[in-house]
């Protein structure tokens, strides 16, 4: 079984718990898709699948190589190609076979891989959050970035000094996103939270890799009988 399939982000709403409490949520398009070829150890050192993005009528204009490859698994040609790993002990499934949304349920965790939107050149408050200066009693430093470097020794700029710049447009994956609903009919699934990118936006969606970190709780020791009477005394 593969552990994840391409989607597309279709919009942000919002669904009620059973307690009534409004729970912000992503509805994302998972599949279908199809598989285009299959990775094998032997031959390619290690074992995946490359999955192609059902979408009709998005295919575009396809090149020789490319149209060779989609001919040799005797399938129409894919928007979108992307390669996904086997979960532990499970077969591969063949070429030409379609993985849809019922690979994932209700109560389980995901991973949403994407490409954050683009926010342009943008200064030191927005894209590195600084505080800025004083706005007023004669203040002439507002949204500067300040020193940037010595004057004197060493004489430079460090490399990764935080400074205005392009921000936006990088991979970015958000982990450990609960599944709230599936719809197998019309290929939806419902995660709890906000994924990257814009509207209609291409997303790889995977079985969560990192473990749920529970938070413990140490007991607190119970006070001594001084420390009651003295407290007390104090009050």
């Amino acid at each position: 079984m593969v552990e994840g399939l391409i989607g597309r982000k279709i919009a942000m709403t919002q669904v009620f718990d059973e307690a009534g409490a409004a729970v912000p949520c992503t509805v994302l398009q998972a599949g279908p898709c199809v598989v285009v070829q299959k990775k094998e150890k032997a031959r390619d050192g290690y074992e995946a699948v490359q999955l192609g993005l059902v979408d009709p009528g998005r295919a575009g204009k396809v090149g020789k190589p490319a149209r060779g490859h989609f001919d040799k698994a005797n399938l129409p040609p894919a928007r979108r190609l992307k390669e996904f790993r086997l979960l532990p002990g499970s077969e591969a499934p063949a070429v030409g076979d379609r993985v849809i949304v019922g690979l994932f349920k209700a109560k389980d965790r995901v991973d949403v891989i994407g490409v954050s939107k683009g926010k342009g050149f943008q200064g030191v408050m927005k894209r590195h959050h600084f505080r800025g200066g004083a706005a007023s009693h004669g203040s002439m430093f507002h949204r500067a970035p300040g020193s940037i470097g010595s004057s004197a020794y060493p004489s430079r700029t460090f490399r990764g000094m935080r400074m205005g710049g392009r921000m936006g447009g990088d991979v970015v994956t958000v982990k450990n996103l609960e599944v709230l609903r599936v719809d197998g009919e019309n290929n939806l699934l419902v995660v709890r939270g906000a994924v990257p990118g814009a509207r209609g936006a291409y997303l790889a969606i995977r079985r969560s890799r990192a473990p749920i970190r529970v938070r413990q709780v140490q007991p607190q020791a119970a006070p001594k009988a001084g420390a009651k009477a003295a407290a007390k005394k104090r009050a």
